[in-house]
């Protein structure tokens, strides 16, 4: 890895927070989206976004230079990344999950990170997911932006894991149900149970509802640190519990899912886990910081440290591979027939 040598490159980091405001503005005022009709002036920007002409030209430079638009002709138009992730509707939008999870939640609660890290937090903190989902217009807010953020990853999972003679999925901490869902839809003889809190598995019934799997998909409400966990299931997934829970329970989790398991059984993690070099990636191991801020004995977790916990449990045939690049990974074993 390449070390930092001057100070531009410091405060390239430094000043980083200012161009991820850049971009939750940009969709906030859904100028992406504008831009996917027709490529726009400042004056035309300008009216679509309904802002003066020199906040447009303010916000459509700053967007420039970190290579969200295009400037050519006097006109603005997308990049190829901005095509096909910030516009509304297009197949990978993703738009929501950034401008409402991330922009309306999590960037607040990194205030609170020195106090996280020194385990100083206030009594009055959020200081863990608990917390957080115990207030039903947070849990709606993050529940519904992290069901649009997970669709993704939930497809290249149905496309890269064979499903297709399990018949009991157990989804533990499930969200919203994007990942059960879509595994749904992928093969239609598996049914879901999902463990959530009560606010989220409340919308997450809706959501199943929706999708015409209320037959298929079933919740559980409450904590999955101390909730039952069903068993004789085909497939455990844990789909960012690993960076979400204090790091003294994980050793406990997979014990958890083993016993859930039947013979032959999968165990599925899917989470945010640097290299064992501890060199990067860079998304993975900024994502596991932020988790800190309201999970304060979270765990750094690189992917051979799990497949360690996966093996020593007792899980065989432990695999590891990149799920979301430069971001998550999957960790995955089988419990011995």
């Amino acid at each position: 890895m390449e070390l930092l040598e001057t100070a531009e490159e410091v405060s390239d980091i430094a000043f980083g927070f200012m161009a991820s405001k850049a971009l939750f503005t940009a969709i906030h005022f859904d100028l992406f989206t504008h831009l996917d009709r027709q490529p726009l002036d400042i004056e035309g920007a300008a009216r679509a976004m309904g802002l003066h002409p020199d906040r447009a030209t303010t916000l459509l430079t700053a967007l420039t230079t970190l290579g969200l638009v295009a400037h050519e002709d006097g006109c603005y138009r997308n990049s190829p990344a901005a095509r096909a992730f910030l516009v509304k509707g297009a197949k990978y939008d993703f738009s929501d999950y950034l401008s409402q999870q991330v922009d309306r939640q999590m960037y607040g609660l990194l205030d609170q990170v020195d106090q996280a890290m020194a385990d100083e937090l206030p009594e009055e903190a959020i200081s863990s997911y608990a917390d957080w989902m115990a207030d039903p217009d947070a849990a709606k807010l993050y529940s519904d932006s992290q069901h649009a953020g997970s669709l993704g990853p939930a497809r290249t999972l149905a496309r890269g894991v064979d499903l297709s003679a399990a018949r009991q999925l157990l989804d533990v901490g499930g969200g919203t149900g994007a990942f059960a869902i879509t595994l749904c839809e992928a093969y239609e003889d598996l049914h879901a149970t999902v463990i959530e809190f009560p606010n989220v598995a409340r919308l997450g019934e809706r959501y199943a509802a929706d999708a015409g799997l209320s037959d298929r998909i079933r919740y559980r409400h409450g904590d999955l640190l101390d909730t039952d966990w069903p068993v004789d299931q085909d497939v455990v997934l844990m789909s960012y519990i690993f960076s979400s829970v204090p790091g003294e329970t994980l050793e406990d989790l997979v014990g958890r899912a083993y016993q859930s398991l039947a013979p032959g059984g999968r165990l599925l993690v899917h989470d945010f886990m640097v290299e064992p070099e501890r060199e990067g990636p860079k998304l993975a191991a900024l994502w596991q910081f932020q988790h800190t801020a309201f999970n304060p004995h979270a765990k750094s977790v690189d992917t051979a440290w799990a497949s360690e916990l996966l093996s020593s449990t007792g899980f065989a045939d432990v695999s590891e591979r990149a799920m979301i690049p430069g971001m998550t990974s999957l960790v995955s074993g089988i419990r011995a027939a």
